[in-house]
């Protein structure tokens, strides 16, 4: 039976401000991207995220973004490549101190949004990322988009390079996400975010917006917690690949 991982982002609630279900969540998917406090999460978040993933058999990546909780991580920001490598150490470091306290440990890290989009092609904060997860364990993979300058980077330096594909994100004939200002950039349709996962993991491509269909070879899959209807996507994808006798199992 082939096997996929599925992943998803959680931790991000903040405060007394509340976002996913994370909990829910964890039923569908087996690697949880834990939010690293800066751009979403703080310390008593990520240690109960942390708690909770480890009771669920959940494999814990460290969710490292751009400093910006104003803006959730998803906007640019033009910062040093040493002051970026500082901001992913701090990140993991502190990941791995709330998940050590509950038995758990960090196995790989994924950047998120405006951070993840950037080293697509930015060659200098790519960089410094690679640099960044070298320096703090040169076991630990990284998770990105299949053909970018941190995959090409974090191969050169020894790292693990794992490829990944979204459940409920539209794709550019390029191979790049659609960005999320233009209309039907996310995915809502649990049934069609269920095919659009099937096809990935079954036939290694996907549909652009154009309607062209691209091949894409993912060892993950991310389904958005913070999606609309996220539950309700994650189990539609979980039974969808069940039925075509794909088991869902971390990457590592």
């Amino acid at each position: 039976m082939a096997t996929i991982d599925l992943n998803s982002d959680v931790g991000e609630s903040f405060g007394r401000w509340s976002l996913g279900d994370d909990l829910a969540m964890f039923g569908s998917v087996s690697s949880a991207n834990v939010a690293c406090g800066f751009h979403a999460g703080d310390p008593s978040v990520i240690r109960r995220t942390c708690r909770e993933a480890a009771a669920a058999g959940v494999v814990i990546g460290a969710h490292v973004g751009y400093r910006d909780l104003a803006g959730f991580g998803r906007r640019f920001l033009d910062i040093s490549p040493t002051e970026l490598a500082d901001d992913v150490v701090y990140q993991i470091g502190a990941l791995q101190a709330l998940a050590a306290v509950e038995g758990a440990r960090v196995q790989y890290v994924k950047p998120h949004g405006g951070l993840y989009n950037a080293i697509v092609t930015h060659t200098a904060q790519a960089q410094a990322v690679v640099d960044a997860v070298k320096s703090v364990d040169p076991n630990l993979p990284i998770l990105g988009l299949p053909g970018s300058e941190v995959l090409r980077l974090a191969e050169a330096a020894g790292l693990r390079a794992v490829t990944e594909a979204f459940a409920d994100r539209a794709y550019n004939p390029d191979g790049t996400l659609v960005s999320r200002s233009l209309p039907g950039a996310v995915l809502e349709d649990p049934e069609q975010v269920a095919e659009h996962v099937l096809r990935m993991a079954t036939e290694s491509a996907v549909r652009a917006i154009d309607g062209t269909t691209l091949k894409i070879r993912a060892e993950s899959i991310c389904v958005h917690g913070d999606s609309p209807g996220a539950v309700a996507m994650a189990t539609a994808v979980k039974s969808a690949l069940g039925d075509a006798g794909v088991s869902i199992g971390s990457f590592l």
